[in-house]
């Protein structure tokens, strides 16, 4: 009963790293999109930033991922 218990709250923690790591991204794209259509000259600099602040939350989502299956399966 209680390994049920730890394998649903894995579950629910790999489901909101995955949320969070979505949410993140999709504010970091509009957030670059508003700000390379009030600056266009700047648009490599801000893509660089963005791909940057994209993997950096990736590697962070995956870590979330990692360890909640790790969780499940202990």
């Amino acid at each position: 009963m209680i390994d049920l218990i730890y394998s649903g709250l894995a579950a629910l923690g790999a489901g909101l790293a995955v949320l969070g790591a979505g949410l993140g991204i999709g504010k970091i794209g509009s957030s670059a999109m508003d700000a390379i259509s009030r600056q266009p000259e700047a648009a490599e600099k801000i893509q660089n930033a963005m791909i940057i602040a994209a993997a950096l939350i990736e590697g962070a989502a995956l870590f979330g991922i990692v360890t909640a299956l790790l969780a499940v399966f202990k």
